[in-house]
């Protein structure tokens, strides 16, 4: 039988393990000898069948805990809700409260710089040459592991004074202090493309070999028509699930 047909056959195997739950969220695989011995093959064939499944993003290897299945929970994303009334007597951050809301952890490092800003971004918020933005990069976590990255940016002459620029958390969220000082987001455009990450990117997230990411640029307008903030996020495509809802009127 030749080589590729064994370590696909036990890449099928241990993948319907996966699938039917018999291996779950956490558990280890068994060992490479004793996958040797189960299936009668050799090292190099059981490497193959683990290396196809990592590029698959069904399990991770690390150096001292094995071979690991994911969890593959993909976090679900409504944008059409980003701009929802508040309740008033409790204002939330739109992505930590969709994590919350699943049962699970957010967290996020926050770094923040006034910076002139990159063409595209310039373009977007219909700047003039030599206009500054305030940008808060954000690297988001559930559950303690990397899931995205969240770049916005807002016009400097509108957010100089406000909390924006500072690295801290805004619990209620950037969108509320922009309503406060006077340009309520009432349109969003929203662009979402898939390319594969930069290595930085795939640094930073923490991805496996072969995860591409969705690039999800949304630009928010206030009620006089100008936009003032464009946000840059960039989502691996293997924990992501991006769900809309229209309704016909």
């Amino acid at each position: 039988m030749a080589r590729s047909t064994l370590y696909q056959q036990v890449a099928r195997e241990l993948r319907r393990a996966i699938y039917s739950g018999d291996l779950g969220p956490g558990d280890q695989l068994p060992t490479e000898a004793d996958l040797m011995q189960t299936h009668g093959v050799s090292r190099n064939t059981v490497r193959l069948a683990l290396g196809e499944l990592v590029n698959e993003g069904l399990v991770s290897r690390t150096p001292r805990r094995g071979t690991i299945v994911r969890d593959r929970r993909p976090l679900l994303m409504y944008p059409q809700r980003e701009l929802a009334p508040q309740p008033a007597h409790s204002p939330r951050e739109a992505f930590g409260y969709a994590v919350s809301q699943e049962g699970r952890k957010p967290s996020q490092v926050i770094e923040v710089a006034i910076v002139e800003p990159p063409e595209n971004i310039a373009t977007r918020l219909e700047l003039s040459d030599g206009d500054l933005t305030v940008v808060r990069r954000r690297l988001r976590f559930v559950d303690g592991q990397p899931y995205n990255t969240n770049d916005s940016y807002f016009p400097h002459a509108i957010v100089a004074d406000s909390e924006i620029v500072n690295p801290a958390d805004i619990v209620r969220g950037a969108n509320l202090v922009l309503e406060e000082l006077g340009h309520p987001q009432v349109r969003v455009v929203d662009d979402i493309s898939a390319r594969m990450p930069t290595p930085e990117e795939s640094r930073r997230l923490e991805l496996e070999p072969g995860t591409p990411v969705m690039e999800y640029v949304r630009v928010g307008y206030d009620d006089a028509d100008v936009p003032v903030r464009v946000a840059v996020s960039v989502l691996p495509a293997d924990k992501h699930l991006i769900r809309y809802e229209l309704e016909r009127h």
